[in-house]
């Protein structure tokens, strides 16, 4: 491969018959590309496979903590608060994307959150508040895939082996190593087929806990259907801020734009149909897990659906079945870690890789290696020592996705378009913005509270 000069934001990553770049025609707002954005966010994806990125990055085993939600919200408070999660998430999607599009048009194209943060609010925005809030969310998720990833690899040791001595944290590192050699994957782009399976697991896994909680619903081996809200009222109070942090953090994305980054130009459009299957998926998945997980185990459902399936170390359903769905949850878990892994990777290979040379050249190989292997290793180690991280995360995500994916779509597009004040966008957009800010705030107090509460119960390589 010849050496590769930096490329234009707008244009289209193009090579002759020979391998040479072809370069685009420049404008005035032209930019060089640093090598994170020339390696790691491609532009060669099709609205397709914008969707399965989509989907990999919301549809996530995090959706089977639905049911415990709405043990925290009741029936009504559940349904509801799902459908404006659904409603407000994909209006926000789609602001976004709406504006990346416009800044591309005006040959300025964002490749990254941070950079649209700092062109539309300020570079202080950019640098001091998105980015950091977006690489705390991503590597958190990244944290969190290990750990649920141990968690279903040691489900399904207790099963074939009851008896058995080994320890959380041995099936994290477990799972940390799948995520090493995934990590080398080398752009975004390079994992829409892995991403396209990634779709398919999360139907498998949703149908499998969808199905069986019917089967213990119907069955004597569930518990008895008791659907009221426990607790003292204060309890009660902050469980709704938990349970709509938590339907928040199951929906966010935090990506949106690096997504975007990865479609051939011209990007008009083709981001709303990746949005439309998304949440084709969404609808499907999040709705089935949450109502019938509620349905069957009322108040007593488990943070994670399928510890449900297993009381006292008895299985409620056949070994099969549970052993298939934890496969299904582990290796859907590995797509989405490593989609999470993007950002992280991103500004790895902006710091370290020389975007003169080759992508795959000695340069730039060996110190991806080096460097992707050294974030998954930190993450596996977090994972194996803070096995009650989901507390930890929850304080992420009402600080991270909240803001991210409910409030800043709406500000960005305000900005950008400047909408009459008369008009019914400008004021729908300012109350999202003001209520998600408020709600933010509130589940970041919830989660704190929880943390305190539960703080007696933490010890560091915990077997839980």
């Amino acid at each position: 491969m010849g050496t590769l000069g930096p490329r234009s934001v707008v244009g289209v990553q193009e090579e002759d018959d020979a391998g040479g770049v072809v370069l685009p025609p420049q404008d005035h707002h032209q930019k060089e590309l640093d090598a994170g954005a020339l390696f790691v966010l491609k532009s060669k994806g099709s609205w397709l496979h914008a969707g399965y990125h989509l989907t990999t990055s919301i549809v996530a085993p995090a959706l089977l903590s639905l049911p415990y939600a709405f043990t925290l919200l009741g029936w009504v408070g559940g349904i509801i608060f799902l459908i404006i999660g659904a409603l407000v998430t994909f209006y926000s999607y789609n602001l976004i994307s709406l504006v990346l599009e416009h800044q591309a048009e005006m040959g300025n194209r964002h490749l990254r959150f941070r950079d649209m943060a700092h062109d539309i609010m300020g570079p202080r925005w950019g640098k001091f508040y998105v980015g950091p809030i977006q690489f705390m969310v991503c590597y958190g998720a990244v944290v969190a895939c290990t750990l649920l990833g141990g968690e279903c690899l040691k489900t399904i040791y207790l099963l074939s082996k009851p008896d058995g001595t080994m320890k959380l944290y041995e099936f994290v590192i477990i799972f940390g190593c799948l995520m090493l050699a995934l990590a080398q994957i080398p752009s975004f782009h390079s994992l829409r087929h892995i991403n396209m399976v990634s779709l398919v697991l999360s139907l498998l896994y949703s149908a499998c806990a969808t199905g069986g909680s019917i089967y213990i619903g119907l069955s004597s081996k569930g518990p008895e259907k008791d659907y009221s809200l426990v607790g003292d009222t204060t309890s009660r109070t902050f469980g709704i801020f938990n349970a709509i942090a938590i339907i928040a953090t199951t929906y966010g994305n935090g990506i949106i734009p690096e997504i975007q980054a990865t479609l051939a130009p011209p990007v008009k459009g083709k981001m709303f149909k990746g949005l439309c299957v998304c949440y084709a998926v969404v609808v499907v998945t999040f709705f089935s897990v949450a109502i019938s997980g509620y349905w069957a185990f009322g108040n007593q459902a488990e943070g994670l659906l399928l510890s449900n399936f297993l009381v006292d170390g008895k299985a409620l359903l056949p070994k099969w079945f549970i052993l298939m769905t934890n496969m299904f949850t582990i290796l859907q878990l590995s797509a989405v870690g490593v989609v999470y892994l993007q950002p992280t990777n991103e500004v790895l290979e902006k710091t370290f890789a020389d975007p003169m040379s080759a992508e795959f050249s000695t340069r730039n190989v060996i110190p991806r290696l080096i460097s992707r292997s050294l974030s998954v290793i930190v993450a596996t180690t977090i994972a194996a020592m803070l096995p009650f991280f989901g507390d930890i995360n929850s304080l992420i995500g009402a600080f991270g996705f909240l803001p991210l994916d409910f409030v800043l779509p709406v500000v960005f597009y305000n900005l950008t378009f400047k909408p009459s004040r008369r008009s019914l966008i400008f004021w729908l957009n300012i109350t999202i913005a003001v209520v998600f800010s408020t709600v933010s705030v509130i589940a970041a107090v919830a989660a704190v509270r929880q943390i305190a509460i539960d703080a007696d119960t933490y010890q560091l390589f915990a077997n839980v």
